[in-house]
């Protein structure tokens, strides 16, 4: 029977989770048998059923009941509050096996015990389905990359509050007196109405006022204005910073140099200091006529000899090349290393070298980092998936070590080895890595940045 595909995505773009030295997501189907067998059918149907492609890096979820399926947004609130009451109760005692599960005195037991307390993580809700109404999750045991496990597993499925509605009440009807009833006893009434009050005799008073008095002004005798005369025009001096900028730099330039030339040179000039005469200047229109004779050009700064070999000395500076640093690169930054921390190398990373197995294949081989801890997966053959626990750290001469607990784990019981890594910050601090899988095998390697 044809299952209902609700989600599938990279691998690479989330951190798997695990327990007992092992991922949830390579027992995922034995879980779930597991549970099945357990009689805890509910939590199995919450469980979407994974399927790899190929090539081993994205996987599709199936849905493994029938019915017509909608996201956890697409859904009402009460359904959604009906779903989540469901998820609530089934991971309380998903939770509760899982305890007894890990006080059992078998291995076997205490790691299943491990595996399905991590089982239950997920990413998001969009990650959540309703299918006929019932919940169900993809990706489970994983979480986001750069984060951490949630206590509350449900915690990012809760419901918003509703908001209060506030209803307006009525206005209340104005109040009314009631009229005055007369009870009468045949043609006279039991209750007479008062008389009206006598209006008070109003006495009209006349008001008298100040007749205004009439002001006439006087006229004041017509002077005689006096003539209006024409002032005469008043000379304009002309200021001195009025005259062209460059003709009082070349008098000032040619009147010593002609001063010079003039007197004999083993006569001694002196000058005696005199009130200097006030000088008319002339006219603006006569500028031009007295500055035509004068050289009119830029003046150039001469240097000294000693100043050329100065700039002769002098290196020619290199312009600075800055490198482009590649797309999804390890960048080992030089402050985080000075702190003695590695947060540059959290995330996934498909470690890209020179590397063939037995088969002539090159496999696959990625790094998932966390604070100095994760695992590796390899693939490798005939898509055979491997898996290490590895650990990270800073030497003291600020060289990033990588490195395996031993030899992976693979699927069908083999070991492959695992290269430790050394590497070193380079040309705008990008990592210059090597791979040393023994004394006389040491490939180049290159980190590339997946996933989101």
């Amino acid at each position: 029977m044809t299952k209902t595909l609700l989600r599938s995505g990279d691998l690479d773009d989330f951190q798997a989770v695990g327990g007992g030295g092992q991922a949830v997501f390579d027992s995922a189907l034995q879980i779930r048998e597991t549970l099945r067998l357990r009689k805890q059918l509910a939590l199995v149907d919450c469980l979407a059923i994974p399927q790899v492609n190929d090539e081993n890096d994205r996987v599709a979820w199936y849905a493994p009941v029938e019915g017509k399926a909608i996201t956890w947004k697409a859904a009402d609130n009460d359904t959604r509050e009906r779903a989540l009451r469901y998820l609530h109760s089934t991971f309380d005692s998903a939770l509760a096996l899982s305890r007894k599960s890990l006080q059992s005195g078998k291995t076997a037991q205490q790691l299943f015990g491990a595996l399905l307390e991590k089982a239950l993580q997920f990413p998001g809700e969009n990650h959540v389905y309703l299918v006929d109404g019932k919940p169900v999750i993809t990706f489970w045991g994983f979480i986001n990359l750069n984060e951490n496990a949630r206590e509350d597993v449900l915690a990012c499925l809760t419901l918003p509050e509703p908001e209060p509605v506030i209803e307006q009440l009525p206005e209340p009807p104005a109040e009314t007196l009631p009229e005055p009833v007369m009870f009468s006893d045949g043609d006279k009434p039991l209750f007479s109405p008062a008389p009206p009050l006598p209006e008070p005799p109003f006495t009209p008073v006349e008001m008298s006022e100040p007749e205004p008095e009439i002001v006439i002004p006087l006229i004041p005798e017509a002077q005689p204005q006096p003539e209006k005369t024409t002032p005469a025009p008043r000379r304009r001096r002309i200021p001195l910073w009025s005259l062209p900028l460059a003709a009082v730099v070349v008098a000032a330039v040619a009147v010593p140099l002609l001063w010079k030339q003039s007197a004999p040179a083993e006569v001694p000039v002196t000058v005696a200091a005199e009130t200097p005469a006030p000088v008319e200047l002339p006219a603006p229109a006569d500028l031009p006529k007295l500055t035509a004779g004068l050289p009119l050009h830029q003046a150039d700064v001469v240097k000294s000899k000693e100043e050329k070999v100065e700039e002769n000395a002098k290196p020619a500076e290199e312009p600075v090349v800055i490198a482009a640093i590649p797309k999804d690169a390890l960048v080992m930054d030089a402050g985080q290393i000075k702190a003695g921390t590695t947060r540059f190398l959290n995330g996934s990373w498909r470690v890209l070298g020179d590397i063939k197995d037995p088969t002539g294949k090159v496999p696959s081989l990625r790094y998932q980092i966390q604070n100095n801890k994760g695992t590796a997966r390899v693939v490798h053959g005939n898509n055979i998936v491997c898996r290490a626990e590895i650990f990270s750290g800073l030497h003291q001469n600020g060289e990033l070590q990588i490195k395996s607990r031993g030899a992976a784990r693979c699927a069908d019981g083999s070991r492959y080895p695992m290269p430790e890594i050394t590497c070193k910050a380079g040309t705008s601090d990008v990592a210059q890595c090597t791979g040393r899988y023994d004394a006389r095998t040491i490939v180049p390697l290159t980190f590339k940045k997946t996933g989101a």
